[in-house]
């Protein structure tokens, strides 16, 4: 028997999980508070009086996730069983209609000096508008060898997808971004014999492309990276039940709801109309997943004031969300991101369930020492769906 789905009942309230990403942090060395902690976060707090809080762990102890196993394990997918590369999340992010079998490249714009070394890993961070100039470009000049094609597709600033698709492709290729500057890229390479033929295609693309992009001032050259072979995922629908949609900025994050076969949504600009876009459609759906980027942002900037006021963006919004009367809130991240380490880290997020079923805890705040002390405990991510399910009433129960 697997939980929770063979539990599953087509019927129960609806369910709205917020993922603030990056939310975990680490003490700041003058107030001995985290981001959330120090952040003013009177809805939350409030909230959280009410609520069943805990830990959870997005992959396990000790690991730091990326954002599409973090995501992936907020679904209620085991993220090492469900591995997939953030060219693939990408692809389908953007709205590519990727096919089994693909292979899927997440591309960074890059700048190169004259010896060919990265100097900028992000090419200045380019505008959107001129992402789709330089895709553009890549795409009318760029030819796929030995009967593969080749699509370049535009994400977001830096960031573009490359999918190359024909013949028997393998994804076990190892990424050509060397995660430093003052280097030129790494070489096309095969984890696995069998991917031998594959990094040679990748390098005669990726040899053109560096040629289209040499007379460029800034981003003259590319980065591969999360190279993986699309395959269909089992869906929130087969699995719960449940009638989902994926509001999010960013298209990463909508690629790993739309793997799990959630609709997606008009896209927001900020976190108001984030908000905005929630209460649109809302009783047309039982699951609801909205993302906040700004969090993670400031997190891996380092800058910890800056992270703490994301929080209150979002804190302010709460009111606004409660106006819609989910019968189940979850608040979480997809991972931590403290300031004082400028990246993911391995430490449990912090989680709360608000809903009718839930012990209240007068003293309670919302952060990551409250919460540690809730009733939930410290749990892998995956069992928060199940928890999720439990309180809008979704699941039958198990045994006479």
């Amino acid at each position: 028997m697997q939980f929770p789905d063979t539990l599953v009942q087509d019927e129960g309230g609806r369910i709205v999980l917020l993922v603030l990403d990056g939310l975990g942090g680490l003490p700041h060395p003058e107030t001995g508070l985290t981001e959330l902690e120090s952040a003013n976060t009177p809805n939350l707090d409030r909230l959280a009086r009410s609520a069943s809080l805990g830990l959870q762990l997005p992959v396990g102890i000790g690991i730091t996730p990326g954002s599409g196993p973090g995501h992936l394990s907020l679904f209620g997918y085991d993220p090492v069983q469900h591995d997939i590369g953030r060219g693939v999340l990408s692809a389908l992010g953007v709205g590519f209609a990727v096919k089994p079998g693909d292979i899927a490249i997440r591309l960074n714009f890059a700048t190169l000096d004259a010896e060919g070394r990265i100097t900028d890993r992000r090419a200045g961070r380019p505008t959107d508008q001129e992402n789709v100039r330089l895709v553009k470009k890549l795409q009318e000049n760029v030819k796929g060898p030995g009967g593969v094609d080749v699509f370049f597709e535009s994400e977001k600033e830096h960031r573009a997808v490359l999918v190359m698709r024909g013949r028997q492709l393998s994804a076990e290729l190892a990424d050509t971004d060397p995660q430093e500057e003052g280097v030129p890229p790494l070489p096309a390479k095969a984890r696995k014999a069998e991917a031998e033929e594959t990094a040679r295609l990748l390098q005669v693309v990726l040899d053109s492309a560096f040629d289209v992009l040499k007379d460029e001032k800034v981003a003259n050259g590319i980065i591969a990276r999360g190279i993986d072979a699309y395959h269909p995922f089992p869906t929130f629908f087969e699995r719960y039940m449940l009638r989902a949609r994926a509001i999010a900025k960013y298209p990463m994050y909508r690629g790993v709801a739309r793997l799990v076969g959630m609709d997606g949504a008009r896209v927001p600009e900020n976190d108001v109309e984030t908000v905005d876009v929630l209460s649109e459609s809302f009783g047309e759906y039982d699951f609801h997943f909205v993302h906040f980027k700004a969090m993670d942002s400031r997190g891996e900037d380092g800058d910890f004031a800056a992270k703490a006021k994301a929080i209150e963006a979002v804190d302010a919004l709460i009111p606004r969300i409660e106006e819609l009367k989910p019968d189940v809130l979850l608040i979480t991240g997809d991972h931590s991101t403290p300031a004082s380490m400028r990246a993911h880290s391995w430490h449990p997020v912090p989680v709360m369930i608000v809903s009718r079923w839930t012990r209240p805890q007068p003293d309670a705040t919302f952060g990551e020492r409250s919460c540690a002390r809730g009733e939930i405990g410290i749990v892998p991510g995956r069992d928060l769906m199940t928890l999720a399910l439990a309180h809008a009433g979704r699941l039958a129960k198990y045994g006479a």
